[in-house]
């Protein structure tokens, strides 16, 4: 697995992370005070996940003041899209060469 993905993977994989990216992918851009709005957790349980999050690549943050905004980095997502693309690729490859096989073991008499 590219190493991109393992991390895009393994950020995901938390259902509060998943939930804190889709809300900051529908706005286009939050706080940890306005996710925590919106989420069975703490802000500070939001900031950690947050932190994941930009250690795997998938947001970015700039101060405003006193406030931390973030949004959405979609370029990770697009990598682990065409890593995800590759691999269902090479399954269609194996898949067709399967049933090729299979469509000329069928025509032969025995």
């Amino acid at each position: 697995m590219s190493a991109p993905a393992e991390g895009v993977f393994a950020a995901l994989a938390d259902a509060t992370r998943w939930r804190v990216l889709s809300l900051l992918a529908e706005r286009g851009e939050g706080t940890a005070t306005s996710l925590a709005g919106e989420l069975p957790v703490s802000r500070v349980a939001v900031v950690k996940h947050l932190a994941i999050l930009d250690r795997a690549g998938l947001v970015e943050c700039r101060r405003e003041g006193r406030e931390v905004r973030y949004t959405v980095r979609t370029e990770p997502l697009g990598e682990t899209a065409r890593w995800m693309a590759g691999i269902a690729s090479q399954w269609d490859a194996r898949l067709a060469a399967i049933k090729r096989m299979a469509e000329e073991g069928s025509g032969a008499s025995p």
